[in-house]
């Protein structure tokens, strides 16, 4: 499994509007993608105009050709793009350990 991992900063005062437009982009269009596994959103406290999104991939390219390369991509940007204060930066991660 893979992990995506964005960390978003949007533009100030527009967390309620984001908080819906994110779940209704990651359950509506994200979810549709192949290789989708799961997602976790969280807002900042000390930061509220920042976001981690979590993203659980089978593969990498799942993420990065499978879904960047389709429609489902442009999509999502448009649900959530307008939002955005600055680009959102994106890395990925394999898992090495976790909890029971």
């Amino acid at each position: 499994m893979i992990l995506e991992l964005a960390d978003i900063r949007i533009h100030p005062g527009q967390q309620s509007a984001f908080d819906e437009a994110i779940e209704r982009g990651l359950t509506t269009v994200i979810a549709k993608a192949k290789g989708f596994q799961g997602f976790k959103v969280n807002k900042g406290i000390e930061s509220p105009e920042r976001y981690i999104l979590q993203i659980f991939w089978a593969t990498l390219e799942d993420h990065t050709v499978g879904f960047r390369e389709s429609p489902l991509f442009t999509e999502w940007r448009a649900i959530v793009g307008p939002f955005f204060a600055s680009p959102p930066n994106v890395e990925h991660f394999d898992l090495v350990t976790k909890s029971a």
